[in-house]
């Protein structure tokens, strides 16, 4: 059965990508913890990132570090925040987003009815960021 994020990979749920590649994709999470906040998803469904093949692995968290410099430039952010948590959705993802502090790591705040409207508005900062530093070819059109 596939997991969530495969439907959503594959257009059966609706997403707001960020990259998309033969591997890896992302796209904004539904429950931001800041403004910008994506989730780094590689499309093999593995359920623990302890079982993810290293070379996956690797590439899942090459991208994160592409997004995150796209999002420290978009959201004039100090730091990108990363984290794998692994109990929301039984398929491996990082968490990466921009963050002011250590408050902003802090799950319990994250946002659950965040407005669709800054949620469009801060997916196409990270695109046109994501352009701007040359991974043109992995970001979809806006």
């Amino acid at each position: 059965m596939s997991t969530l994020f495969t439907k959503i990979i594959n257009g059966e749920i609706p997403g707001r990508f960020v990259w998309k590649d033969d591997d890896v994709v992302a796209f904004l999470t539904i429950a931001p913890l800041t403004q910008g906040h994506a989730l780094v998803v590689p499309r093999q469904e593995v359920d623990r990132w302890t079982d993810v093949a290293p070379e996956l692995l690797n590439k899942v968290m090459a991208v994160a570090q592409t997004i995150g410099r796209a999002q420290v430039k978009a959201f004039g952010a100090p730091r990108a925040g990363l984290s794998v948590v692994g109990f929301e959705v039984e398929h491996f993802h990082v968490h990466v987003f921009p963050a002011t502090s250590l408050a902003d790591f802090d799950f319990g705040t994250v946002d659950h009815h965040p407005d669709p409207a800054i949620m469009d508005a801060s997916g196409v900062e990270l695109r046109a960021a994501l352009r701007g530093a040359g991974h043109g070819e992995f970001v979809p059109a806006d």
